[in-house]
């Protein structure tokens, strides 16, 4: 699976360094997992500008999301949009590597998954992120 390098980091700043351009999968992620959709709720109201640019985050999340793992009005997913999680085996299949490649990930906090009954599963959306964000790894075990 070939990968793209991510952008430098001065392609995402603009206007002098006075304006930053957040990608909308970068944008679930930190909602996600940074706990900024709980900070947006908590801290409401305290700030206008911050309050419009965390809303702008969770609009950008959720176009993201929807493309990402599949709506009414997209082409059928591949699972069911009921169904968000999947095995081990289910993602390394839609990966392209093996089983043991994606229980790796999960070890080393590349991809986060939820150990349920003993078993790890991984959500649709965890799985896109990790996709999109595994471009800065590069294959030079293989040259």
């Amino acid at each position: 699976m070939t990968r793209s390098q991510p952008r430098p980091a001065e392609h995402y700043i603009h206007a002098g360094g006075g304006v930053i351009v957040v990608p909308a999968r970068v944008c679930a992620y930190l909602n996600r997992y940074a706990g900024l959709e709980s900070f947006r709720r908590e801290n409401g109201g305290r700030d206008a500008e911050v309050d419009a640019i965390l809303l702008a985050f969770r609009v950008a999340e959720m176009t993201w999301r929807n493309a990402a793992i599949g709506t009414t009005k997209a082409a059928a997913p591949e699972l069911a949009a009921h169904y968000e999680w999947l095995s081990t085996t289910q993602a390394a299949s839609r990966l392209g590597i093996t089983d043991r490649g994606v229980r790796s990930a999960i070890a080393t906090g590349r991809l986060h998954a939820e150990s349920i009954a003993g078993r790890w599963r991984i959500s649709r959306e965890a799985l896109q992120h990790f996709r999109q964000g595994h471009t800065t790894e590069t294959r030079t075990d293989t040259n």
